[in-house]
């Protein structure tokens, strides 16, 4: 998706330092990408105690090697 955005030239510079990207269209890229990993975890650390998952991986990975 293509689209204009306006921003000051003191907040790219800081964005590009920050990210170590040589322009903004790559800064704003990784800023977003870390942005939107930071959200996911967070989303998933707000489930933390509302589900309960059982810890059960050697089992299932036995019923796997058996197969």
């Amino acid at each position: 998706m293509r689209m204009t955005l306006t921003l000051d030239d003191d907040l790219a510079e800081q964005l590009m330092q920050l990210t170590g990207q040589k322009t903004p269209p790559f800064a704003i890229r990784h800023a977003l990408k870390d942005y939107l990993a930071s959200m996911r975890k967070q989303k998933l650390l707000e489930l933390r105690g509302q589900v309960q998952i059982e810890d059960n991986w050697r089992q299932l990975r036995q019923l796997d090697s058996k197969e």
